[in-house]
């Protein structure tokens, strides 16, 4: 690994619990990385750790080989190379946008700094603001400029404190694809921390998911939204909901790598990514996500429209079924049904994931409890 995170702890002075606790993870050469979760959760604390900006009191962080914390050794922010990137920028405004590359390369002769700021506004894609200043620039503008700045001495790592948070929706999710294409065409090895999944999910390799200081998954996007490890993860991540269940016995389902859950929405059968990890487990709880949960006229099953967002290219529909079971439905905007309608609605789950019943925890999810879960919608969390 090339960036390495073992055990580690931070605890602030005055307070009962650590804001870290025990987190371990690695990045590879090149690859990116992104932390999330909801705020307090400690993904701040562990970046700083990272930087050097905090001290870890129990655990080692390691980079390409180099000991930064741990075993008695301890490297000053200043001397780990690692770049950062901040929300807010951080251009000094009386520089212009040479002036601010150029900053952290004054060791180098005239010629060569000159030389690698047209490189880096050549690299964000600004190769004529060079003697603009910052105020002239847009928000995603500075943006670029801010991430030139940060790879311009060659950093080992590149660290980005929710880069797009003081920008536009739509500014965020374009600027998150630019920056992860310039990352990789560099080479640059990145961690971030972030309070959208949706830039985490743009930007990101692999992503942590974090509660309460310790780091309940780190997986791909794609294994987070489809194979979540805990109630907790399946909460946060994507839309959806978590239907109380019990496994039947089916042979036929067991032959085909399936099971085979009864709800309150119905019967649901579909590939088990558990692989195991919940056989003889009769009481479940299974995750439905929005996405599974289809507009068909012809379908016995009948949803009345509980509300509806609007999201473009598609609504975001809560449902209910006769029973009161609340659902989710992500359907392209053309299905455009109003608030009160009954509508036909077919469940395809390709797989279905399970969690015993009796891990279900407090903690970790307020809206969903042993008592709601069949009933409560998971959306994603939103938090700094």
């Amino acid at each position: 690994m090339f960036l390495e995170v073992e055990h580690v702890s931070i605890r602030y002075p005055r307070t009962s619990v650590p804001a870290v606790d025990g987190v371990s993870f690695g990045l590879q050469a090149g690859q990116l990385g992104a932390l999330i979760g909801p705020s307090g959760s400690g993904k701040t604390s562990l970046l700083r750790a990272v930087a050097g900006l905090e001290s870890p009191q129990s655990g080692q962080i390691r980079l390409d080989g180099q000991m930064l914390d741990g075993r008695g050794a301890r490297v000053p922010a200043e001397a780990r190379r690692i770049g950062m990137v901040f929300q807010d920028f951080a251009l000094f405004p009386h520089l212009d946008v040479a002036a601010n590359i150029g900053f952290g390369l004054r060791a180098l002769a005239r010629a060569q700094r000159d030389q690698v700021v047209a490189d880096m506004l050549d690299l964000v894609g600004l190769p004529d603001a060079a003697r603009k200043y910052p105020h002239q620039l847009s928000g995603g503008q500075q943006q670029r400029i801010a991430l030139a700045r940060a790879l311009a001495p060659q950093p080992r790592l590149l660290l980005l404190d929710e880069p797009f948070s003081s920008l536009d929706v739509e500014l965020r999710e374009r600027l998150a694809h630019d920056v992860r294409d310039i990352l990789k065409r560099t080479g640059t090895t990145a961690l971030m921390v972030t309070h959208d999944q949706m830039e985490a999910f743009a930007v990101a390799d692999v992503v942590g998911v974090m509660r309460q200081g310790r780091l309940e998954q780190w997986d791909s996007p794609t294994v987070l939204y489809h194979r979540p490890a805990t109630h907790f993860t399946a909460d946060f991540i994507g839309h959806g909901v978590l239907l109380q269940g019990e496994v039947q016995a089916s042979a036929d389902a067991a032959s085909q790598g399936e099971i085979e859950v009864r709800t309150a929405a119905g019967l649901l059968r579909g590939l088990s990514p558990q692989s195991g990890r919940d056989a003889g487990v009769a009481e479940v709880d299974v995750l439905l996500r929005a996405d599974d949960v289809t507009h068909d006229d012809a379908s016995p099953l009948r949803a009345r429209v509980v509300r509806k967002s609007f999201r473009g290219a598609q609504f975001l529909y809560t449902l209910a079924l006769e029973n009161g079971q609340q659902l989710l439905s992500l359907l392209p905007s053309q299905h455009d049904h109003a608030v009160g309608e009954w509508i036909g609605i077919r469940l395809e789950p390709t797989h279905l994931v399970t969690f015993p019943s009796m891990e279900l925890s407090l903690a970790a999810a307020p809206s969903v409890t042993a008592a709601t879960a069949a009933t409560t919608p998971v959306t994603p969390a939103r938090a700094c």
